[in-house]
């Protein structure tokens, strides 16, 4: 299968479920096929230049993160726009919402990096398919989620969640001496629909979150006395 028809089976599969999983192979075949090795270890490698989140109304300090925000027009580029605040409504997030969170900026050597610019360009030409000449604004995160003797790390402090958005994309850049980070899939009743663990260098999920809520459970160290920590780039798509 090519990736256009995997694009096609794909967007599909997003219609009539509203989320869909993806081995790190699957993704790397169908959004970052022509990375090339030292591309792909400099984009992992800036997780290690995160900053502490200091917007978390938990008083958790596990929790590392940089933010941007891009738009497009119908057919137009992807163009990076002037940084801005986070915004999400307490409806949408009851821990966190109601505020303007200022978070440092993704650097312009990442934004710039052939791996985010695959997960961006591909990732758009996917929800493309599920909205009619849509124009996005784009909001980008680059999270690592920490754990260690002091107490787990959560992926998802609010909870089972939407965020407010058309769509969302979900994928692991690298996970160290951790356990669990379980994601699970609830309709919009409550009826859970699937869950999965994202173990592997870009499994991934796809989330339509007009139509699905998600979370994900906490991650806790293997070993306490080491290093432990989950990072993920995290994709919003909302239609403008």
């Amino acid at each position: 299968m090519n990736s256009i028809d995997s694009t096609i089976s794909l967007a599909t599969t997003l219609q009539t479920k509203g989320f869909a999983f993806l081995h790190g192979s699957e993704t790397s075949a169908l959004f970052a096929e022509d990375i090339m090795p030292d591309d792909w270890a400099a984009f992992a490698a800036s997780w290690d230049d995160l900053k502490t989140d200091e917007y978390m109304a938990d008083g958790g300090r596990y929790r590392r993160r940089r933010f941007a925000v891009y738009v497009t027009e119908p057919g137009g580029p992807i163009s990076r726009a002037a940084h801005q605040p986070h915004y999400q409504a307490r409806s949408y997030n009851q821990l966190n919402g109601g505020i303007e969170r200022w978070f440092e900026p993704i650097t312009e050597t990442t934004s710039m990096n052939p791996a985010f610019t695959a997960l961006l360009s591909t990732s758009r030409a996917l929800f493309d398919r599920l909205a009619a000449t849509p124009a996005w604004h784009i909001e980008a995160h680059q999270f690592r989620i920490e754990a260690g003797p002091g107490g787990a790390g959560q992926p998802t402090p609010e909870g089972m969640h939407r965020d407010g958005v058309d769509f969302v994309l979900v994928s692991l850049i690298r996970r160290q001496n951790i356990e669990q980070g379980t994601t699970t899939i609830h309709d919009l009743n409550g009826q859970a629909l699937g869950s999965f663990t994202l173990t592997n260098k870009l499994d991934s999920a796809l989330v339509d979150d007009r139509l699905v809520f998600h979370g994900v459970t906490a991650v806790t160290p293997t070993d306490p006395a080491l290093p432990a920590f989950r990072d993920v780039l995290v994709l919003t798509f909302r239609k403008i």
